[in-house]
C-alpha cells in the first residue's frame, strides 16, 4: 500500500518550494537513526518515507506526475516505454503509462478522480527591473519600441530552456521619467513560483537645447547687448521638427523670461493639451569698448548711461 506524500511531510497540496524544504528539514531532524538510538527500526523507516517524498516532491516533473496519477503513475512513467497506436489496440494502452500531454486537458489525481489543474502558486519570483532609454523627441511626439526579452523557462517534461520574445512598447505623448510598464509573467521561471514580472522604467536622456519641468520646457537662450537693447525675432527649431519664430520685448534684461505658450510638452493625461515654453535671457556684454563707441553711447543714450 502508497504512502500519500504530502501527509508524510505535513504539508498541503500546493506547498510552495521553501515550505516544503522546511518541511522536511524539520522531520529529516526528528526522525534522523542517529538521533533515536532507542527506537531504531522505527526510525529508519520514517527517515525512508520522509526522504522518497520529499525526493518526489521537490522535483517539478515527478510532482506532476505524482499529482495527477499517484505513486504507481510514478513507477510506470520510470519503467513503462510508450505503446505505440498499432491496428489491434487502436491506441490503446496495454499497461497504464504517463502521457504529458494529458496535462493541458486536466486528468486525474491519485484517488482517480477528476481533478483540474493546481492553481499557481501565490509565491513570486522578484520582478526584474530595466531602464528604458528615451529621447526627448520620442516623449514628446510619442514612438513605439521593440525590445528581445530573453528568459529561462520550463517544458511540461520539466527540462529548462532559453527563449526569445519581441514586445512592443508604445511611449505616449507626454510621459515622464520614472514611468512605469509592467510586462507579467515575462521574467524568469522557476520550479514552484509563479514566474517573475518584468518592468521597463522610462528613463530621459539629456537634449543639447530644451531642458524638461514638468510639462514645460525650458531653454536659456544668449543675446549680444544689442538685441537685448533693440529688439529681435528669435528662432527656434521645436522637438517636432517646426520653426518657432519668438517676437522679444524692445528690452530684454539679463534674466528675462518669455513664455511661449502651449510650446512645452503635451500633458498625457489630456493630449490635447501642452504645457509651456520658457525662455530664460542671458545678455552677453561686450568685454570692451573703444572711446569712439563710448562717445556714442553717450550721445544715443544720454544720462542713461552711467
Amino acid at each position: 500500500m502508497g504512502f500519500n506524500y504530502y501527509d508524510i511531510l505535513k504539508v498541503e497540496r500546493y506547498v510552495n518550494e521553501d515550505d516544503l524544504k522546511k518541511a522536511y528539514k524539520r522531520l529529516a531532524m526528528k526522525w534522523h537513526p542517529d538521533k533515536n538510538p532507542v527506537n531504531k527500526r522505527e526510525s529508519e523507516a520514517k527517515f525512508k518515507q520522509i526522504s522518497e517524498a520529499y525526493d518526489v516532491l521537490s522535483d517539478p516533473r515527478k510532482r506532476r506526475i505524482y499529482d495527477r496519477y499517484g505513486e504507481q503513475g510514478l513507477k510506470d512513467a520510470e519503467f513503462t516505454p510508450p505503446t505505440p497506436p498499432s491496428k489491434g489496440n487502436c491506441g490503446r494502452r496495454d499497461s497504464f503509462r504517463f502521457d504529458e500531454t494529458e496535462e493541458i486537458f486536466g486528468g486525474f489525481d491519485a484517488t482517480g478522480r477528476g481533478n483540474p489543474p493546481p492553481p499557481q502558486h501565490n509565491e513570486k519570483a522578484p520582478a526584474l527591473e530595466r531602464i528604458l532609454p528615451c529621447t526627448l523627441e520620442e516623449l514628446y511626439m510619442g514612438v513605439r519600441k521593440r525590445l528581445k526579452i530573453s528568459r529561462t523557462v520550463y517544458d511540461v517534461l520539466g527540462k529548462q530552456k532559453i527563449v526569445e520574445e519581441v514586445v512592443k512598447i508604445d511611449i505616449k505623448p507626454g510621459w515622464k521619467k520614472g514611468t512605469k510598464i509592467t510586462f507579467p509573467g515575462k521574467g524568469n521561471e522557476e520550479p514552484g513560483i509563479t514566474a517573475a514580472d518584468v518592468i521597463f522604467e522610462v528613463d530621459e536622456e539629456p537634449h543639447p537645447v530644451f531642458e524638461r519641468d514638468g510639462n514645460d520646457l525650458v531653454v536659456n537662450q544668449r543675446i549680444t547687448l544689442l538685441d537685448a537693447l533693440t529688439g529681435k525675432n528669435l528662432n527656434l527649431t521645436a522637438l517636432d521638427g517646426r520653426n518657432l519664430t519668438i517676437p522679444l520685448p524692445d528690452i530684454v534684461k539679463p534674466g528675462h523670461v518669455v513664455v511661449a505658450a502651449n510650446e512645452g510638452m503635451p500633458i498625457s493625461k489630456e493630449p490635447s493639451k501642452k504645457g509651456n515654453l520658457r525662455i530664460i535671457f542671458d545678455v552677453v556684454f561686450p568685454s570692451r569698448l573703444t572711446a569712439l563707441q563710448k562717445s556714442h553711447l553717450q550721445t544715443a543714450l544720454g544720462a542713461n548711461i552711467h
